[in-house]
């Protein structure tokens, strides 16, 4: 299988980003996705898109997104209906 990424949408001292965090932990193994975090203050398109509403987890596509609050349980199902998992 290729390497998958799950792109999580933070910024410096997001405490609801630790706590998404642990919601996205036990989904990645079984979804064989691996987590990078990418920081909205880098960004001027992704801070006026997340600037208020991140946490924000994604695959790639800023369209396509599940925004905070979720549990694992939704991000899974959201996971499932993208990936066919």
């Amino acid at each position: 299988m290729t390497d998958r990424t799950l792109i999580l949408y933070t910024t410096l001292g997001c405490s609801l980003c630790e706590k998404a965090k642990a919601e996205i932990w036990p989904v990645l193994e079984a979804n064989q996705l691996r987590l990078e975090s990418v920081d909205i203050a880098d960004d001027e398109q992704l801070t006026r898109l997340f600037g208020w509403s991140i946490p924000v987890v994604g695959l790639g596509d800023v369209e396509d997104v599940l925004c905070w609050p979720f549990t694992a349980s939704e991000l899974a199902q959201w996971l499932q209906a993208r990936l066919g998992a």
